[in-house]
């Protein structure tokens, strides 16, 4: 199965444009490339019934009862925020004169800078 590339990485901002939770932001939690799709915070919300359970000889126990979990969905179902313009937008993909490649807001222009934060 072959690996899509995917412009949007973890603890980007996107937009939901299609679907139950369409207009929502969230950041992105993680992404999965091999089936194109990503994980966002606060954004398709599901539920799950989880059965109590207790390991043997442990002392690990898992509580039973309803778990909500964000569940991934299509990559091509959002659209990147600019930090600048704060619009939902497309990318275009450019090189910078120092070599380096970058990707650009197509509304407003200006080059997207993703914040890490170096723990």
């Amino acid at each position: 199965m072959s690996r899509l590339h995917l412009d949007i990485h973890r603890d980007d901002t996107v937009q939901v444009m299609s679907g139950k939770d369409r207009g929502k932001r969230g950041v992105v939690v993680r992404t999965v490339p091999v089936s194109g799709k990503i994980v966002v915070k606060g954004v398709n919300v599901l539920k799950r019934h989880r059965k109590a359970n207790q390991e043997k000889g442990g002392t690990k126990v898992i509580q039973g009862g309803i778990v909500d979990f964000e569940a991934p969905l299509s990559y091509s179902n959002v659209m990147l925020v600019c930090n600048k313009c704060d619009k939902p937008t497309r990318i275009r993909k450019t090189v910078l004169p120092n070599g380096k490649k970058a990707i650009v807001c197509v509304n407003c222009g200006e080059i997207y800078e993703r914040v890490r934060d170096k723990v």
